[in-house]
């Protein structure tokens, strides 16, 4: 017998060995998805079903034509684990950046985990409320454990019409649970749409910039407000009052003291309701960087404890209106519990009208 009759018939052995006795492969492709999360809380799962921290699913490559599994990291948390961020930053994007109108652009926050849980893919970033801006249905989160911050990038669009647009976001568990940020629960960004320049396109994927210089313009109540173009933005001391008397019958409701109306803590609201009006502005940072604690000493209020409640809408709400959106408001609980607060003696209220939109805030302050 010759050598190479010989070397086949060896190969033929070989072959015939590895394949079981089978001279053709078998082609192995999963039947089923890999499980990604653990067993619901209010389900019993044995140690077996539940993947151990670090644990992952990987593909059998052993016949060449299996089909591949992801790798998926899938932590032991806890059934009593919490679940709780905080807000570090905006990495890109801060409030108020302007981007031209139909530009591609990513925005990006920076939280903490500061749960008991891991964080991993399970845990996603989903558009909640007003603008989408075409975000996807939904971001995985990278693996975060306690005390570690993650950056949580979204892929977005500017409308295409200019004006500014807020987009709100929340994190939400494996079970589809909204996780609690703070003391609310959104991560948002404000952006304003400008028009491109004519014969200068923006290319997809940047982010046009303009200058930060703004005038400082005049309202109908001599307030100074920083703002991008004229701001004739209007007053109404009746929506004041009426506010004022809501939550204070709220209060009665509820077998609580009025609060007192505070001269001092009332300008500093309407300075932020303006602020809001001129600037499109839905956050309690304003333009010029303060904050409501800020804004009450200003007035030469001297507080040990200081809070704000504020809503702008188009078309703007009534008085009524916009005391129930505050109780029924389940993202940020706050508002309602600022409402029928003991920690708090006094409020001023401010509302301003620019635009269309209408602009209310309250601010809770203890002398």
């Amino acid at each position: 017998m010759s050598k190479k009759a010989l070397s086949i018939i060896l190969l033929t052995g070989i072959v015939l060995t590895a394949c079981g006795g089978q001279a053709t492969p078998v082609t192995v492709i999963p039947t089923d998805p890999p499980a990604t999360t653990a067993a619901p809380p209010t389900e019993t799962a044995t140690q077996a079903d539940i993947p151990m921290a670090g644990d992952t699913q990987v593909a059998d490559t052993s016949t060449p034509n299996a089909t591949p599994i992801a790798t998926i990291f899938v932590p032991e948390n806890p059934a009593d684990c919490t679940n709780l961020a905080s807000f570090v930053s905006d990495v890109n994007v801060p409030d108020n950046t302007p981007i031209t109108a139909g530009t591609a652009f990513i925005k990006t926050w920076r939280i903490q985990n500061t749960g008991t849980c891991i964080w991993w893919s399970g845990y996603t970033l989903a558009h909640y409320s007003e603008n989408a801006m075409s975000a996807p249905a939904s971001v995985p989160l990278p693996v975060t454990n306690p005390g570690e911050t993650a950056d949580v990038s979204v892929d977005l669009v500017a409308p295409s019409v200019a004006g500014t647009y807020r987009g709100n976001f929340v994190v939400k568990n494996p079970a589809g649970l909204i996780m609690q940020i703070d003391e609310d629960s959104r991560l948002w960004l404000i952006i304003n749409v400008t028009t491109a320049p004519t014969g200068s396109p923006t290319a997809p994927g940047s982010t046009a910039v303009q200058g930060t210089g703004s005038p400082t313009v005049t309202g109908s109540d001599s307030q100074p407000v920083s703002g991008s173009a004229a701001c004739a933005f209007t007053i109404d001391a009746a929506r004041t009052q009426q506010v004022a008397a809501a939550i204070n019958t709220y209060r009665s409701q509820n077998s609580l003291v009025a609060y007192k109306v505070n001269e001092q803590l009332a300008q500093a609201a309407q300075r932020q309701a303006n602020d809001m009006a001129c600037n499109k502005l839905f956050v309690h940072n304003g333009s010029d960087g303060s904050t409501p604690q800020t804004r009450v000493a200003d007035t030469g209020y001297v507080a040990t404890r200081v809070t704000e409640n504020i809503q702008g809408n188009y078309p703007p709400y009534n008085p009524d209106q916009v005391i129930t959106w505050w109780k029924l408001d389940q993202t940020d609980v706050n508002h309602n519990r600022n409402m029928i607060s003991t920690q708090y003696t006094e409020i001023g209220v401010g509302y301003s009208f620019f635009d269309n939109f209408g602009f209310y805030v309250v601010v809770f302050a203890s002398p």
